[in-house]
């Protein structure tokens, strides 16, 4: 279809829209954690158990919970953004470890289709509509 041809030249806006829809996501989801203080900090850590590490589970989930606050927002202004996006792909391991093991493959598809978009994303790149602009 030729009307779709010309969408190639809009490949820095379509990042951008990712990135913005991706970023408020995860600030959504980081923020109550952040919030949510020690009792929710270690709750979140707890995940890393999956992994193998069971120390400080409430420094492990307070930096999963900085992670997808802060890491949201760098995703929207595409700052540090493949160090964020590889930063974001490793707390969607450990989502998806947790959700497989409690839940099954169905409650750990969501966080393993996240993974593959910040792999992807740290792969591309922000786009031309960002800090990191080269």
């Amino acid at each position: 279809m030729a009307i779709l041809s010309t969408l190639g030249n809009y490949k820095n806006t379509g990042l951008l829209i990712i990135r913005i829809a991706l970023g408020m996501m995860f600030i959504m989801y980081g923020y109550p954690k952040i919030t949510g203080g020690p009792e929710m900090w270690k709750g979140v850590g707890a995940a890393m158990g999956h992994v193998g590490i069971t120390f400080t589970p409430v420094v492990w989930g307070f930096l999963a919970a900085l992670t997808e606050t802060l890491g949201g927002f760098l995703l929207i202004i595409g700052l540090a953004f493949r160090p964020t996006a590889l930063l974001l792909a490793f707390v969607m391991v450990i989502a998806a470890l947790s959700h497989y093991k409690a839940e099954g493959f169905m409650a750990a598809s969501h966080p393993i289709e996240l993974l593959a978009v910040f792999i992807g994303l740290a792969m591309v790149g922000p786009g031309k509509y960002s800090v990191d602009k080269r």
